[in-house]
């Protein structure tokens, strides 16, 4: 089961990686990668801390890739797919204990990159 979540964690943090440059990275390690905001969060119960956008967890039980502006978004997250859908636990976390096939993969980056549009445009990078 390792070796498979490994494999899992390299795929989806590679749909992640992919915003790395416009986010900036708080963890990356064998274990995790989180993104989250350049600028501080324009929420005043975030004491000027960086929003949480997304981050890659591998746990005993499978690989998590959260999403959290799914979270502040309720018609992207309307938008998933019953495939995708199967894999949720909660409003932002997929899991998953093999590697996501490619249509699920094209999915998360999909997702991943509306919810940065979005982000984008309300100024909260």
């Amino acid at each position: 089961m390792a070796a498979e979540f490994d494999s899992v964690f390299t795929k989806l943090k590679a749909v992640l990686s992919k915003h790395a440059e416009k986010l900036a990275v708080k963890a990356d390690t064998a274990a995790e990668f989180t993104l989250v905001g350049k600028s501080p969060s324009p929420f005043p119960q975030h004491k000027g801390q960086p929003l949480w956008f997304a981050q890659v967890r591998r746990g005993k039980a499978y690989v998590s890739y959260h999403l959290m502006p799914l979270y502040m978004n309720p018609k992207l997250a309307g938008g998933v797919s019953p495939e995708l859908k199967k894999r949720m636990q909660g409003k932002t976390c997929f899991n998953f204990k093999t590697v996501p096939e490619a249509a699920q993969l094209g999915e998360l980056e999909r997702l991943t990159g509306a919810a940065l549009d979005e982000w984008r445009a309300k100024k909260w990078l």
